[in-house]
C-alpha cells in the first residue's frame, strides 16, 4: 500500500537513499499493512534543501494564489474522503465513520486557513514626525518543520501543513511510523492541488533521527509538535541551541466536571462521545471525573449502561463504535495503569480487561472505576486509554482547586445548567480550552492549544497564522 509513495521531496515520491523499509501493522488484527519507506540523512538533507528552494517561490506567490491552492486542497480532501478514512482505520484502528468526520474536519482546517491567507493585514501607526511613517507588516517565518503525532495524523498534519502555506513558508512533515500512510496520502493531494515543488516536502521514518537533523539545521526556522510533555522538552531543548521559533501542543489531562445541576442524560452523552472517541487516545480527552456527590451515582449508572452498548470491534466493521488501542505498547501500558489503579484501592465498575472473542487486535474494554483518589496514578499520568476514574466533590471551590492541580493544562469539561457556574468555572479553569455543555473542542475557526506543561502556541483560528510570520516595523523617512 505504501509503493506509490515514499518520501516526497521536490515535488515527487522517491525512494529512500538506502531504499530500506519498515512495517506498518494493523491494530484491528496485528497483521503488517505494508512496508513504508525509511529515511536516511541523505534524504533529510535533500528535504531541507528542496524546502529552501521552495520557500523561495512560495513566499512569492501572490496570497490570492496561495488560497485557491489551499481551497484546492480542501476540496479535494472531501472528494476522495472514503480513502482517507479507509487509511485511518487501517492505521490508527479507528472506526470508519470518526475517520470521515476527521476528514471533514481537517478539509475544514484547509478551507479556514485558505480564507486567513488573503487576511494577513498589517498595521500603519501614526508617526510622531511629520516627515516620518511607521508601517507594521508580516513576512513567512520560514522552513517550517511539522512533527505530527499517530493518533489524530490527518488533523494534527493539516493544522500545521494548512497554515505554514496561509503564511508563504515551505514546510517538511514528518509523519509517525505507525500512520505514514494517512500523511503521505494528504500530501499527494497536496501535490495534485498544485502546490509548487518543495513547498511541501514528507520524510518517513525514524522519528527522533529526522526530527534532531531538522532540528539542527540552520535551514529549519520554525518547529511545530504535537505530542507528549516528555517528547516536547527534548526537542524544545534542541531548538534553544538555534532559537527556533516553537510551536507545541503537549500532553493533556482534562477534568470532567458535572455539578448537582446538570442533565445528567446530556452529561453522560457528553462523556461517552468524549471519552471514547479513537477510544480515549486523544490529548482533549476527559480522564478525571468529577460528579457532585447528589448526582455520582445517577451519572456512573447512566455512563456505565452507555458504555455497555458500545460495539467493540474492527473499524472496517459496519456499527462498530470503538476500535482497538493502535499499538501493542498502547495496550500494555493501559494494562498496566489498570493493575497500579487497582493495587492503589480503585474497584472496577466496568471493564478492566480485554474483551472475549478476540483472537487478534490491542483490544481493551471501557473501564470505570470508583473509590479514586487524587493521589492515585491514574490521577496524575495521561491514561491514553478508554480509562475512567469516577470522583465526587461538595463545593463548586473545591472542584475548581481539585481541577487545577495537575502539571497539564490543555482542556477542561463543565456541565451545568447555570450561567454564572458556567461562566465562572470556565474562567477560573487553568486550561487553555474549554468546553460547557458539549464535547466539540477542536474546530478549524477557534484558537486550539493549551498552558503550563502542555505548551504554548496556538493551532486554528485567527492566531494561529501568527505563529509561522514574523513581524517587521519599517520606520520610513519620506524626504530623502
Amino acid at each position: 500500500m505504501y509503493s506509490k509513495f515514499g518520501q516526497f521531496i521536490d515535488g515527487k515520491w522517491q525512494q529512500a537513499e538506502k531504499k530500506e523499509t519498515y512495517d506498518v501493522i494493523n491494530p484491528a488484527n496485528e497483521e503488517v499493512i505494508g512496508k513504508a519507506s525509511k529515511a536516511t540523512s541523505v534524504d533529510v538533507d535533500k528535504a531541507l534543501k528542496s524546502a529552501e528552494k521552495g520557500l523561495k517561490v512560495w513566499r512569492n506567490t501572490p496570497p490570492w494564489q496561495r488560497a485557491y491552492i489551499i481551497r484546492k486542497i480542501a476540496d479535494l480532501m472531501r472528494e476522495k474522503k472514503d480513502v482517507l478514512a479507509k487509511w485511518l482505520t487501517l492505521e490508527v484502528g479507528k472506526p470508519l465513520a470518526e475517520g470521515i468526520g476527521e476528514v471533514g474536519g481537517s478539509a475544514d482546517i484547509f478551507e479556514w486557513n485558505a480564507e486567513e491567507t488573503k487576511r494577513i493585514y498589517g498595521q500603519t501607526i501614526e508617526s510622531r514626525f511629520p516627515d516620518t511613517r511607521v508601517h507594521v507588516y508580516y513576512q513567512p517565518v520560514g522552513v517550517v518543520a511539522a512533527l505530527v503525532p499517530w493518533n489524530f495524523p490527518l488533523v494534527l498534519a493539516s493544522r500545521k501543513i494548512s497554515t505554514a502555506l496561509a503564511a508563504g513558508c515551505s514546510v517538511i512533515c514528518k509523519p509517525d511510523v505507525i500512520t505514514p500512510g494517512t500523511v503521505m496520502e494528504l500530501v499527494d493531494i497536496c501535490k495534485e492541488a498544485g502546490v509548487p515543488p518543495g513547498v511541501v516536502n514528507l520524510l518517513s521514518g525514524d522519528p527522533p533521527a529526522i526530527a534532531e537533523q531538522l532540528i539542527k539545521s540552520d535551514i529549519v526556522k520554525k518547529i511545530s509538535i504535537t505530542g507528549s510533555t516528555r517528547v516536547g522538552k527534548l526537542i524544545l531543548k534542541q531548538a534553544a541551541d538555534k532559537v527556533q521559533r516553537v510551536t507545541m501542543e503537549l500532553s493533556g489531562h482534562s477534568p470532567f466536571i458535572v455539578f448537582d445541576d446538570a442533565d445528567i442524560n446530556k452529561a453522560t452523552d457528553m462523556a461517552i462521545t468524549s471519552k471514547f472517541r479513537n477510544n480515549g487516545q486523544v490529548c482533549i480527552s476527559p480522564n478525571r471525573f468529577y460528579i457532585q456527590e447528589k448526582k455520582k451515582d445517577e451519572f456512573i449508572n447512566s455512563f456505565i449502561n452507555k458504555a455497555k452498548k458500545l460495539k467493540i470491534g474492527n473499524g472496517m466493521d459496519k456499527d462498530v463504535q470503538l476500535g482497538p488501542l493502535t499499538t501493542e505498547k498502547r495496550l500494555k501500558e493501559v494494562e498496566q495503569l489498570v493493575e497500579t489503579t487497582k493495587k492503589e484501592g480503585a474497584k472496577v465498575l466496568m471493564g478492566g480487561k480485554r474483551p472475549s472473542g478476540f483472537n487478534k487486535g490491542f483490544f481493551y474494554e471501557p473501564t470505570v472505576f470508583d473509590n479514586v483518589k487524587d493521589n492515585f496514578t491514574i490521577m496524575k499520568e495521561e491514561p491514553f486509554g478508554p480509562l475512567v476514574p469516577m470522583l465526587s466533590f461538595k463545593s463548586f471551590d473545591e472542584v475548581i482547586e481539585r481541577s487545577n492541580n495537575n502539571d497539564l493544562g490543555l482542556c477542561s469539561y463543565i456541565c451545568t445548567n447555570s450561567m454564572d457556574q458556567a461562566h465562572r468555572a470556565s474562567e477560573l479553569m487553568e486550561t487553555g480550552t474549554v468546553a460547557v455543555n458539549t464535547p466539540v473542542v477542536a474546530i478549524a475557526e477557534a484558537p486550539f492549544g493549551g498552558i503550563k506543561q502542555t505548551g504554548y502556541g496556538r493551532e486554528g483560528g485567527s492566531m494561529a497564522i501568527k505563529d509561522y510570520l514574523n513581524v517587521k516595523y519599517t520606520h520610513l523617512g519620506i524626504k530623502g
